[in-house]
């Protein structure tokens, strides 16, 4: 960095008591940058010597235990963990619990995907065969049999629902007024997002927007599509829910109209966390909105030599225009963004399909359709936005 001033730093941990080798003291230390790699094998040969130094040991020969660093959900692959190991052993077909879910590990490989059949203390491994998606932070056990995880799962489980329990309705555009009134202390958020580490970002980029008056309350956080089950926890408890690169299926949908529960979809991390401040502030600005236009699934794909791949695809709701934006949902998870490259109704170019009619669709730049995929199809408007 340009302004990174070496002398400066080493004076101010020496104001602090530490005393850095080369100095009088016993800390070592290594002038590196990660932007330029510079200093970097240096880095990693200190940190090595460090460690023989130190004599760092784990136990094996117990039951494995390691933290969860990211986890997500493949439409393919099932629930995809990537741990630390901490100490003793996993080996496949071990079953474990982590946090409140539980499985029997049915596939390890080490971090650059390569099969393996164990982990030992302080390797970086990716677990397949757990039941649902584990939070980022979640420790994970191996436990003597799969009985005993799904117990120890089921008792977590409900520890959490009674955590969950909350009472009190809101939406971005009369929070301010009611902050204003008095009426609340807190904002209740539900998120649900496409990953582990994108839910622990949003939350805790929203904790840190409480101020003395108010507070940012996440009553629920979890992986995955919005359900009928974050709508209900949402009108019980006068919560606003946020979707990061997910959808809401149409159940939910319906229950969130009647319940009169407001869900905010976002694709972009600071869009969310800039419209909140802005509805605590009172400074709902006007923005770009999301139109829906139409939904249509995928019945059948076609790869055309020259062209890519072809979506021949049935119209549910509304019109599939080729224009504006096109998602490609897969197990209410967003897999892809951006335009339509050719919209037809048998062979005759057209722009649009309407609900009940049947078509073809390619997607520019993108060919990894799969039958059942969702197509959303949305324009941008210009709204503006008024504190009721």
């Amino acid at each position: 960095l340009k302004d990174a001033n070496v002398d400066k730093t080493i004076s101010d941990l020496m104001k602090h008591n530490i005393m850095l080798e080369d100095y009088g003291g016993d800390v070592m230390w290594t002038e590196c940058s990660a932007k330029t790699g510079e200093g970097i094998d240096d880095l990693l040969e200190s940190i090595l010597l460090t460690t023989e130094m130190m004599e760092l040991k784990a136990p094996v020969n117990i039951n494995g235990e390691g933290i969860v660093i990211e986890s997500k959900k493949d439409s393919r692959k099932g629930t995809i963990v990537t741990i630390l190991m901490q100490r003793g052993k996993l080996v496949k077909s071990d079953s474990v619990v982590c946090g409140a879910t539980y499985g029997h590990i049915r596939k390890i490989e080490d971090e650059r995907g390569n099969e393996i059949n164990e982990l030992n203390p302080a390797d970086v491994g990716v677990l397949y065969g757990l039941n649902k998606v584990p939070k980022a932070g979640d420790i994970l056990n191996k436990v003597d049999d799969e009985k005993k995880a799904r117990q120890i799962s089921a008792e977590r489980r409900n520890i959490r629902r009674e955590r969950e329990k909350f009472q009190t309705k809101t939406n971005l555009d009369n929070l301010f007024q009611r902050i204003k009134e008095d009426q609340m202390s807190e904002i209740k958020l539900i998120v649900k997002a496409d990953t582990d580490g994108s839910v622990e970002a949003l939350c805790d980029s929203f904790q840190k927007l409480s101020t003395e008056e108010i507070a940012v309350n996440i009553i629920r956080k979890a992986v995955g599509g919005i359900n009928e089950a974050d709508v209900n926890m949402a009108s019980a408890s006068d919560a606003i829910i946020i979707g990061f690169h997910v959808r809401a299926g149409t159940s939910a949908k319906k229950l969130a109209e009647d319940e009169k529960v407001e869900i905010k979809l976002y694709q972009i991390i600071y869009e969310a966390i800039e419209e909140i401040e802005s509805a605590m502030t009172g400074m709902l600005k006007p923005k770009f909105v999301e139109k829906y236009l139409g939904t249509a699934v995928v019945k059948q794909a076609f790869r055309i030599k020259g062209i890519g791949t072809i979506a021949g695809v049935a119209v549910e709701k509304g019109v599939v225009r080729n224009e504006g934006v096109v998602r490609i949902y897969r197990n209410d998870i967003i897999i892809h963004e951006g335009k339509l490259s050719s919209l037809k109704h048998y062979s005759e170019e057209v722009k649009e399909l309407k609900a009940g009619t049947e078509g073809g669709i390619g997607i520019e730049n993108f060919n990894d359709i799969k039958t059942a995929d969702i197509i959303e199809n949305y324009i941008i408007e210009e709204v503006k936005r008024k504190l009721k």
